[in-house]
């Protein structure tokens, strides 16, 4: 079983940065791919963006693409989105999630494990 633990939401502003990190621990193997995920109140979950085990390919959602960038260190086990030109309309909670077959994929049933969150305020 693989545990994750995001960290790193926040209160920003408008045209702001903030990078959120997504810890994983556990597991026997760590060829999967990993991915975010935000939902924002009274919202369906919706994909952000997914990255492969080696950190060669990434996939983004329409709405983050060319602000937001996953990126993941082996070392540490960890995944990052760092999160930039922040608009009100990106205030959600923020999940990471593991896929154990390595597929990079938007879909959330893919996703075997779930951290609980971490919320993410943009003020305007």
């Amino acid at each position: 079983q693989v545990h994750l633990v995001e960290s790193g939401g926040g209160l920003v502003q408008a045209g702001g940065s903030l990078r959120l990190s997504c810890a994983a621990s556990g597991g026997t193997s760590r060829s999967y791919a990993m991915g975010w995920f935000r939902q924002a109140p009274g919202k369906a979950r919706q994909f952000v963006a997914a990255i492969s085990w080696s950190g060669g390919t990434t996939y983004y959602g329409d709405s983050v693409k060319g602000r937001f960038t996953v990126s993941r260190d082996s070392a540490k086990n960890t995944m990052y989105l760092q999160m930039n030109s922040l608009k009100p309309e990106d205030t959600a909670v923020y999940y990471c999630a593991a896929e154990m077959s390595g597929r990079v994929t938007r879909w959330e049933y893919e996703y075997d494990y779930w951290g609980q969150g971490t919320q993410v305020t943009v003020s305007s």
